[in-house]
């Protein structure tokens, strides 16, 4: 859509104010607590060995995992669908990236609005 259509007050700012910074923190951090609180103590129990937290961008919120050693990893994995679950039900547009350790792989990364295809294979 040409943005000539737009009242200038209408278009995003090209840069961002420390008030948008804390707003995208606060969401982020808000979304965090859902969804650990919505996961199961298995699940919890493995987000608490690793290092995780969400991102939101303009075009999909991302629950990032960085497992900590290949085991993990592979836990992590394994529990991929039941967690998209829990994410798609906060947002339909999220992703979540499974990071593996340093120079162990390269990340895993699927969209929950891609969770049956996984599900068909579990």
């Amino acid at each position: 859509m040409n943005k000539e259509f737009f009242p200038k007050d209408n278009l995003h700012p090209l840069q961002l104010t420390s008030a948008d910074i804390i707003l995208r923190q606060q969401l982020e951090n808000s979304i965090s607590c859902y969804f650990y609180n919505a996961c199961d103590r298995i699940i919890q129990k493995l987000l608490s060995s690793c290092r995780w937290y969400i991102l939101s961008h303009a075009n999909a919120l991302t629950l990032v995992v960085e497992c900590p050693d290949q085991i993990t990893n592979w836990r992590v994995l394994q529990q991929i669908v039941p967690m998209a679950a829990i994410l798609g039900d906060i947002i339909s547009s999220a992703k979540i990236r499974v990071c593996p350790p340093k120079k162990q792989g390269l990340p895993f990364e699927m969209r929950v609005d891609e969770l049956a295809v996984y599900r068909d294979r579990a």
